[in-house]
C-alpha cells in the first residue's frame, strides 16, 4: 500500500503540507514539498547533477574529504573519538566540495544555521499554536534570512566568476550549484527555467540532506561494527582484499564491496534516517489497497515501522544480520521488497540516495584500510527524533590504528 501511494502514477497522493511554519523556512518550494511542473524542472536537474558519470567524477572529491578527516585522527591510536561530530564535518566538507565547489570552512556558517533551524522545527512540530509570537519563530527569521544572505553570496560570487571567464553561458560549473544557476538564467527554454526563490530553497535543502543523512548512517554503521567485531573483520577483509592497506576507492572497487553494501542496508533498516516517514494527503476520494479514504485525509507511512515488523523480516528481527540482504531486497523482505524504503520510493524518493551510497562505502573503506575500533565504555545509547534519527550523546569509539 505504501509503494502504491509513494508511486503516485494517478495524482492521487500529493504531498502534505509541511508540519510548521519552522519546516517551511528550511525546504520552502525545494524538491521535497514541490509538486508537478515545478518539481519535475527541479528532479531533472538534481537527477542530472546526482548520477551517473557526474556522480562517478565526485569520488576523488569524496576521497579527499576522507583523508583530510583521517590526517586529523593520525594521533588518536588508543583514543576515544566521537565519530558523530567528526561525519558531521567530513559529510559536510563533502557536500561543499562536490556540489558547491566550495569547503566546509566556506559554508560552515550555512551547515551550522540550518541544523539550528532544525532543532527548532523539532522541538515545535507537536506544539500547540498560540496567536503570539515566540522566541524561537523571532529565531527562526534571523536565521532564515542569514541563510539565504549565505547563498546569494555563493551565488554572486559564481556569477561573478563566469562573466570574468567570458564564458557566461558554459562558466557556471558542472556541480549543483551550477546547474541551478543555468536553469535561473535560460532565457531559452521556460520550460527548464527556475526562480531564485527556488534555486535558494534547492540549495538549503541539499545542504541540509546531502550532510545530516549521511552523517546518521556513517555513525550507526561505525557503531553496530564496534559492537559486531566479526562483520568488522569480514568487511575489512573485503576492502583490503580490493584496494590494499593504501590504494584509494575507485569507482569500479566500490561497485564490488559487497559485503559493506550489505551493512549499509542493514544500518538503513535499524536506523532509518527518516524515522518519521513520509505523508500524503488525499484530495478526493481514492482507494488504496482495500481501503476508501475520503478526501483530506493524511496518511502516513511510518518506514521505521515496517523496517521492525517481524511479519516480514522475521523473529531476529531487531538483530544485527547484515547477510539477510546476501540474495537482495526481494529474499530480504519476505518477497516484499516495497517493505524496505529509507529513502523513499517512486518518483519522490530521495534523489540523493546514490550519492549517500558512494559516500559511506568510501568513508567506511578508507577508515577501514587504517583503524579497528570499538565501542567507549563511556558510550550511551540514547537514539533520538523527531525528523531524523540521531545519537543523542554522539558515538564514541576506542580507535586502534593498524
Amino acid at each position: 500500500m505504501a509503494k502504491e501511494a509513494l508511486s503516485n502514477k494517478v495524482g492521487s497522493f500529493p504531498k502534505s503540507e509541511l508540519y510548521t511554519s519552522f519546516h517551511k523556512k528550511i525546504f520552502g518550494q525545494g524538491l521535497a514539498t514541490s509538486e508537478g511542473q515545478k518539481w519535475a524542472k527541479i528532479r531533472k536537474l538534481a537527477n542530472f547533477a546526482l548520477h551517473g558519470e557526474n556522480l562517478k567524477g565526485m569520488i576523488p572529491e569524496m576521497v579527499a574529504s576522507v583523508e583530510m578527516m583521517l590526517e586529523k585522527w593520525k594521533d588518536c591510536h588508543e583514543k576515544e573519538l566521537n565519530v558523530y561530530e567528526e561525519f558531521k564535518i567530513l559529510t559536510s566538507e563533502i557536500i561543499s566540495r562536490t556540489a558547491f565547489g566550495s569547503s566546509f570552512q566556506e559554508g560552515q556558517q550555512v551547515f551550522y544555521m540550518i541544523s539550528r533551524l532544525v532543532l527548532l522545527a523539532d522541538r515545535n512540530m507537536l506544539s500547540i499554536r498560540l496567536p503570539i509570537i515566540s522566541r524561537d519563530e523571532i529565531e527562526a527569521e534571523r536565521l532564515e534570512e542569514g541563510i539565504v544572505k549565505s547563498i546569494m553570496l555563493m551565488v554572486k560570487k559564481r556569477e561573478d566568476n563566469a562573466k570574468s571567464s567570458g564564458e557566461v553561458a558554459d562558466g557556471y560549473g558542472r556541480d549543483y550549484l551550477g546547474l541551478l544557476l543555468k536553469g535561473y538564467h535560460d532565457d531559452e527554454d521556460e520550460t527548464k527555467k527556475i526562480s531564485m526563490v527556488e534555486l535558494i530553497d534547492e540549495c538549503k535543502t541539499l545542504y541540509l540532506a546531502g550532510q545530516e543523512t549521511t552523517n546518521s548512517l556513517l555513525s550507526w554503521m561505525i557503531l553496530l561494527l564496534s559492537i559486531h567485531q566479526d562483520w568488522q573483520d569480514a568487511a575489512r577483509k573485503e576492502v583490503v582484499d580490493l584496494f590494499g592497506h593504501d590504494r584509494t576507492p575507485d569507482v569500479d572497487g566500490i561497485a564490488r564491496l559487497k559485503i559493506i553494501s550489505m551493512i549499509i542496508s542493514e544500518t538503513l533498516r535499524l536506523y532509518t534516517p527518516v524515522f518519521s516517514g513520509f505523508a500524503r494527503e488525499t484530495h478526493t476520494e481514492t482507494t488504496i489497497g482495500k481501503l476508501v479514504v475520503p478526501p483530506g485525509v493524511q496518511i502516513h507511512f511510518p518506514f521505521m515501522t515496517m523496517h521492525h515488523d517481524p511479519e516480514i523480516w522475521g523473529e531476529d528481527v531487531d538483530a544485527f544480520k547484515p547477510d539477510r540482504f546476501v540474495e537482495g531486497i526481494a529474499n530480504a523482505t519476505n518477497n516484499n521488497p516495497a517493505a524496505f524504503m529509507p529513502f523513499g520510493a517512486g518518483p519522490h524518493a530521495c534523489v540523493g540516495f546514490n550519492f549517500a551510497t558512494y559516500e559511506a562505502k568510501v568513508a567506511l573503506a578508507m577508515i577501514l584500510q587504517r583503524y579497528s575500533f570499538r565501542v567507549s565504555p563511556g558510550y550511551v545509547h540514547a537514539p533520538s527524533s523527531v525528523s531524523m534519527v540521531r545519537p543523542e550523546n554522539g558515538v564514541h569509539v576506542i580507535l586502534t590504528s593498524l
